[in-house]
């Protein structure tokens, strides 16, 4: 058979697969009704946790909503809190900070932590498309660090984008690892290597995917109103698209709902301005940086945005890394799995605490 018979093919394949999860969704739309009038009460209070916001001013003069959660020990300044550390938590594409609902609840009272929306996303100020880069989320993390964490140590806490927020600031200032910040996590994401045309058409469609997909985000762009119109939140393609990327196993309701709406307060001029970043990155040069701090790697065994062999791959690279791998969990595993990925989140940090303890008593 020809490559063109195979790409035609393969097109044509995609097109089945369309009209198929078009009927399914007609076929399903009265059960996923019910469902979310059943169980999709946000019994967990998800938006509840709140601190007094806090701006933080980039390099190039955005605007980004933060918010700190202190603990008692740490605003007396005394010696007792020295070797604690803050967290710092940064969320992933077309989120914002109330995606950590369930670590920000776990640690509440433990730790001093900071939030904050990622540039264009949530309460943040817009960017310019220029600086829709994740080059320039490394840099906005380092502002944050300035600005909300001057003094004490710093453990990050990123999931997806958020992942690779910190792996940019890692590339463009290494010598914070080990001294400033000393704990890592890496959640549901990797350094490079990403084909986000298998996201539809899986690996045999990668090939034209691959040159048709970014035309496709860029053509809708130009009419971001439509799609966001498609995006509204409640919408039931939106929630059977959710149900299936961002979670591998069975969940609440409530959770698909969640995740739902932030998906869809994120307009989708921000998703196509990101968008372009993932086929294109490539932190694996910096990874060397996270040597010489405890390094913390989660991923759902069945991840469909990051799946699971990246995170294998990255650990692969850092010998020194914790993996950890949660069975039939997808990518929002910080809330499929919240009682793993704290449980590994509490031992990483216990060891960046011993860690910075033993080098302040050197």
């Amino acid at each position: 058979m020809s490559s063109r018979k195979k790409l035609l093919g393969v097109a044509a394949g995609g097109l089945g697969a369309v009209a198929a999860a078009v009927a399914t969704g007609v076929a399903v739309e009265r059960r996923v009704v019910r469902a979310r009038r059943s169980g999709a009460e946000d019994a967990e209070g998800f938006t509840s946790l709140r601190s007094d916001p806090v701006e933080v001013i980039t390099s190039d003069g955005v605007r980004l909503h933060a918010e700190v959660d202190e603990v008692a020990p740490y605003s007396t300044g005394s010696d007792a809190d020295a070797d604690d550390v803050t967290l710092v938590f940064v969320h992933g594409y077309a989120l914002n900070l109330d995606c950590w609902h369930f670590q920000r609840e776990h640690f509440r009272g433990k730790h001093r932590m900071v939030f904050y929306d990622q540039r264009s996303h949530g309460r943040s100020q817009r960017s310019t498309p220029d600086h829709a880069t994740i080059d320039q989320l490394g840099q906005d993390l380092s502002a944050v660090i300035d600005r909300l964490v001057p003094e004490g140590r710093v453990v990050l806490v990123g999931h997806s984008m958020g992942g690779m927020t910190i792996m940019a600031l890692a590339e463009h200032h290494p010598e914070l690892f080990g001294d400033k910040v000393v704990g890592t996590a890496l959640i549901s994401t990797l350094p490079g290597g990403m084909r986000t045309s298998r996201l539809f058409g899986g690996r045999h469609g990668d090939r034209l995917l691959g040159q048709l997909t970014p035309r496709l985000v860029a053509g809708l762009a130009r009419a971001p109103e439509l799609v966001d119109s498609a995006r509204r939140r409640g919408s039931n393609i939106g929630y059977l698209v959710n149900r299936r990327f961002a979670f591998g196993d069975e969940v609440p309701a409530s959770y698909v709902e969640f995740v739902d709406e932030m998906l869809a307060q994120t307009p989708f001029e921000v998703v196509a301005e990101f968008f372009p970043n993932f086929d294109t990155l490539d932190k694996f040069a910096v990874l060397y940086a996270f040597e010489h701090v405890p390094t913390l790697i989660v991923c759902g065994d069945q991840d469909r945005i990051t799946p699971v062999g990246h995170s294998r791959k990255m650990a692969g690279l850092m010998p020194w890394a914790t993996l950890v791998e949660c069975a039939g969990a997808g990518h929002m595993v910080v809330l499929e799995r919240k009682d793993e990925v704290n449980a590994a989140l509490d031992a990483m940090i216990e060891e960046a605490e011993s860690a910075a303890s033993s080098s302040r008593a050197s």
